[in-house]
């Protein structure tokens, strides 16, 4: 959804994509799943989306929504009462509430969103469910550069370092499946302590094409065993 709602934004102004962000020192120091930015460089848009699509980086997913804050609406009071009333978002919550606003917006109706990158739930308060990531996955992929990106194996960025030099940061996609040369073109993997390991995966057949959620996984492996168990089932039905 983090970059659903930057795709959103590019449609209407393209150059934002262009654009160089800042690392904060709130986003470098971010925790989980990394695409090992650190505070004080700088990285352009486009560039950040991959960041956070290929290794899951939950970094460039902070640097995004703080990039993008300013320019957007603050939350109404239904989220705010909801957690972003945080001061710790203080610098996000905008961003996260255009998440929550696209959400409603394509009909995500078991979906609330406490973080750009997409976790923060509870277990008596989940972050979504399987019907709404299907759904979003449908919507996404109808933009050519979400497709795009999370088609993408491998991405080399430039990378601005705080002392004026650059660096070249090299992000491998997590999606197993892409390897695998049978079809599957997307979408995203992910863990968090609520779903355990978990991916959202696109496959093509032909003209046919099915898009297949998997939450709690017990580990990496078995999340991509449990994927292409379901495209083999899916595959049977049609």
């Amino acid at each position: 959804m983090c970059a659903y709602t930057v795709l959103r934004l590019a449609e209407k102004e393209p150059a934002i994509l262009d654009e160089w962000l800042t690392v904060t020192e709130l986003a470098g120091t971010t925790t989980g799943s990394t695409a090992e930015l650190k505070p004080g460089e700088q990285v352009q848009v486009k560039d950040a989306l991959l960041g956070m699509l290929l290794p899951s980086g939950n970094d460039a997913g902070n640097a995004l929504a703080e990039h993008f804050h300013a320019r957007l609406a603050p939350p109404d009071v239904a989220v705010l009462k909801a957690g972003l009333n945080n001061p710790l978002l203080a610098t996000r919550s905008n961003f996260i509430a255009e998440m929550n606003r696209n959400a409603r917006e394509i009909g995500m109706k078991a979906t609330l969103y406490r973080s750009s990158f997409g976790d923060g739930g509870t277990e008596d308060d989940r972050t979504t469910n399987a019907r709404d990531l299907s759904r979003l996955a449908f919507i996404a992929m109808q933009l050519p550069a979400f497709r795009q990106a999370v088609a993408t194996r491998r991405h080399e960025a430039t990378v601005k370092k705080a002392d004026g030099t650059t660096r070249q940061a090299i992000w491998e996609n997590s999606n197993a499946l892409l390897a695998l040369d049978l079809g599957y073109d997307g979408i995203k993997t992910g863990i968090t302590n609520q779903a355990g390991h978990c991916m959202i995966a696109s496959g093509q057949r032909g003209e046919d094409r099915l898009h297949v959620v998997v939450l709690g996984s017990t580990s990496e492996e078995a999340r991509y065993v449990d994927a292409r168990n379901l495209f083999r089932w899916a595959w049977a039905q049609r």
